[in-house]
């Protein structure tokens, strides 16, 4: 390995950390998780809007039923009241007819009641339908707002890890080909700390402070490690 090429580890190590912290950065916004929960949110207040207009659809049903058979009723309670009106039947069949209008009445009086009954409950279920949508509405305003912020933010983000990248790409030229692929395997099991600067006896990765005998086998190899945490030292 090319003693020549560890003081561009620092270089390209910073540059990675960089990198790093912007992917982080990236993924931990604040408005994501406010996003989420904008998100579910919604989601819950879909279902609620569902179930609330297959009530309100229901009831509109058995409202319109209704409406027709009082219709009904009341066409032919006008049709027997004529006839009964009109004379020219025998008494049985003006009785007869008497009876079944007075029956025709008590129908249409309870269909009434009935119809009267739907309407006090339609305009509440309408009004929870109408209540929900508001509410849809604001959430949707409110993750549309986010999703923009995260985007653009996410673009800005994603424009300064192309420079870093473009930049990362530079500093990896003078780096020799074996001694970068031990700086990765170090870079995954080290926190993102493969090399570390080596100042007045103390590794700059772990922050231990090397003996004497523990400096002389650090530098004693080809390439200088610390001997606590292993890391690339670079003096």
């Amino acid at each position: 390995m090319e003693l020549t090429s560890l003081a561009d580890l620092l270089d390209l190590q910073e540059i990675d950390l960089q990198i790093d912290r912007l992917l982080d950065q990236r993924q931990t916004l604040p408005e994501l998780e406010a996003y989420k929960t904008s998100h579910e949110e919604l989601q819950k207040q879909r279902a609620v809007r569902e179930e609330r207009a297959a009530g309100l659809k229901q009831l509109e049903l058995s409202l319109d039923k209704a409406e027709g058979e009082l219709g009904m009723l009341e066409a032919k309670l006008a049709e027997h009241e004529t006839r009964l009106f009109a004379g020219g039947m025998s008494g049985r069949e003006t009785e007869h007819m008497r009876l079944e209008v007075q029956s025709l009445k008590a129908q249409q009086e309870a269909m009434e009641e009935k119809v009267l009954n739907m309407l006090e409950d339609i305009d509440p279920a309408r009004a929870g339908v109408a209540e929900i949508e508001a509410d849809m509405e604001r959430v949707e305003k409110t993750r549309s707002e986010l999703e923009s912020s995260i985007k653009e933010q996410w673009k800005t983000i994603d424009a300064e890890m192309a420079r870093k990248e473009e930049r990362k790409q530079v500093a990896l030229q003078p780096i020799a080909p074996d001694l970068l692929e031990l700086y990765e395997k170090l870079r995954e099991i080290k926190e993102g700390v493969a090399v570390a600067a080596y100042d007045h006896g103390v590794c700059g990765g772990c922050h231990m402070t090397l003996s004497p005998a523990e400096q002389e086998e650090a530098f004693g190899n080809d390439l200088p490690r610390c001997v606590h945490c292993r890391r690339i030292l670079v003096a």
